[in-house]
């Protein structure tokens, strides 16, 4: 699995990640810092990368654009440095692996993860 780590996480996910076995790569290496939110999106999908974030405005991006890629894991927790976040983002990698792979919003709660599959169509 390849995890684009945006801007607004610490560049440590990388070795977190990595350390998992996962390809990882934080904005700031691949990117310019002050980039908008859409090119960050458009380098994920053509590198098929999944966006790992604390920003709620790239799912705000799917729903509006109605894209089915790339995947976005978005952290809603207070805390979101690695040691303490590491635990439930691994979870939500490994449970839902297949939805992430096809395409999916992930919102992750201290308690909960919500799920999205992709395309978000408005009814």
């Amino acid at each position: 699995m390849k995890i684009l780590i945006d801007m607004n996480l610490s560049p440590e996910w990388v070795d977190v990640l990595t350390a998992e076995g996962m390809e990882a790569v934080h904005w700031v290496n691949v990117g310019s810092a002050g980039a908008p939110d859409r090119e960050i999106m458009a380098w994920a999908k053509s590198g098929g990368f999944i966006v790992l974030t604390h920003d709620l405005d790239f799912g705000a991006i799917l729903a509006a654009t109605g894209a089915d890629s790339p995947s976005v894991i978005q952290l809603r927790i207070q805390d979101i440095a690695p040691p303490v976040a590491k635990h439930l983002v691994l979870d939500v990698i490994t449970r839902f692996a297949e939805d992430i792979k096809q395409g999916a919003l992930i919102s992750v709660d201290e308690d909960r993860a919500r799920i999205r599959i992709l395309p978000i169509c408005s009814a």
